[in-house]
C-alpha cells in the first residue's frame, strides 16, 4: 500500500486523548496504509494566551507533546499544528494544505477552554469535507472515557443508496479490507423508490457482496424500508459494527436523494464510529 497521512484533530481534552492513545485505533489506521500523522488543534480566535487564568499556552504544549510521543512510539511520523479561528474550516484547510487522505476526529470532546471541537464540529466536517473522514466515538459522562469501538474497521455496516458516490465510498474497501473481517450491506428503500427502473436492489447487494468476496471479506447484504437515517441507525443498533460507512453526498438511480443531509444525521445519532467518504473535490 502506498503511504498515506492523515489529520487527527484534537480539542486537548480527556475524550480527545483517549482517542489518541487508542493503541488499538492507531493500529487500525497502520493497517490501512497511513504513516504521517498530523496532529491539529484549533484555538478559537476570542481565546487568547494571555488571558487570566487560562494558563492555555503551558496546557496546549504539553499536550500536544504528549500526544506526539504517543504517536511517534506508535511508529507514525508526526508533525503538529497550532491555528486560529473556526474549528471545521481550520480543520479541512490543514487537511488540503498537506494533502491528508483522511480527517479523524473524536465524538465526544470539551477543551479546558470551553471550545467544543466535537459536536457541531462533527456535523460541520461531515457536511463540508472533501476528504474521508472517521468520527471516532468516545464514551459520554464519564470521567476517564475511552473510545467506544476500539477496532476502526472491524466489523463495517456499509449504507448505499447505489450512487456514484457510494460506488466511490465502496472502493475504500480495496485499502479497509486490511483491517476489515466482515460487511453488512444495507440498502434502504421507501415507496417512492417503486418507479420499476433499474436493477432489483437485491441483486444490486450480492454484485457488491461479490466484490467483497473477491477481497476476502465475509459479507452479508439487507434490504430496509422507511426513513434512510432511521433505518440506517436501526441497522446499526442490531449488526452492532465497529464502524457505519457512508457516502457524504448521492443520488440513486431511483430518483432518491439519500446521502447529504442523512450522513449528518448520521454523525450526530450513531452509537459508534462513522467514517464518511465524500464526493471529488470538483463535484
Amino acid at each position: 500500500m502506498t503511504g498515506k497521512s492523515a489529520v487527527l484533530a484534537t480539542d486537548l481534552s480527556t475524550a480527545s486523548e483517549s482517542m489518541i492513545q487508542s493503541e488499538t485505533g492507531l493500529s487500525c489506521l497502520e493497517q490501512i496504509g497511513v504513516d504521517r500523522i498530523h496532529l491539529v488543534t484549533v484555538v478559537p480566535s476570542n481565546v487568547h494566551s494571555g488571558m487570566p487564568g487560562m494558563g492555555f499556552e503551558k496546557r496546549r504544549k504539553e499536550a500536544l507533546r504528549r500526544y506526539s510521543s504517543t504517536v511517534e512510539d506508535a511508529g507514525f511520523d508526526v508533525e503538529t499544528h497550532v491555528v486560529r479561528g473556526t474549528p471545521h474550516r481550520r480543520i479541512n484547510g490543514v487537511a488540503g494544505s498537506v494533502n491528508a487522505d483522511l480527517i479523524m476526529v473524536g465524538s465526544r470532546g470539551k477543551s479546558p477552554l470551553e471550545n467544543r471541537v466535537i459536536g457541531s464540529t462533527a456535523r460541520n466536517l461531515a457536511r463540508t469535507t472533501v476528504v474521508p473522514l472517521i468520527v471516532d466515538r468516545i464514551e459520554r459522562g464519564v470521567e476517564e472515557p475511552e473510545t467506544v469501538r476500539r477496532h476502526l474497521f472491524k466489523r463495517t455496516l456499509f449504507a448505499t443508496d447505489f450512487s456514484e458516490n457510494a460506488e466511490r465510498a465502496f472502493r475504500s474497501f480495496e485499502y479497509l479490507r486490511h483491517a476489515t473481517k466482515e460487511v453488512t450491506l444495507v440498502h434502504v428503500e421507501s415507496p417512492k423508490d417503486d418507479t420499476g427502473e433499474g436493477a432489483d436492489p437485491q441483486d444490486r447487494l450480492d454484485d457488491l457482496a461479490d466484490r467483497l468476496d473477491e477481497l476476502e471479506l465475509d459479507a452479508r447484504t439487507e434490504i430496509r424500508r422507511g426513513d434512510p437515517a432511521d433505518e440506517i441507525l436501526a441497522a446499526e443498533a442490531e449488526h452492532d459494527p465497529s464502524t457505519l460507512m457512508i457516502g457524504s453526498r448521492g443520488r440513486s438511480r431511483l430518483r432518491r436523494l439519500l446521502l447529504g443531509s442523512v450522513s449528518q444525521e448520521v454523525v450526530a445519532r450513531a452509537t459508534g464510529n462513522v467514517f464518511l467518504v465524500p464526493p471529488p473535490r470538483s463535484v
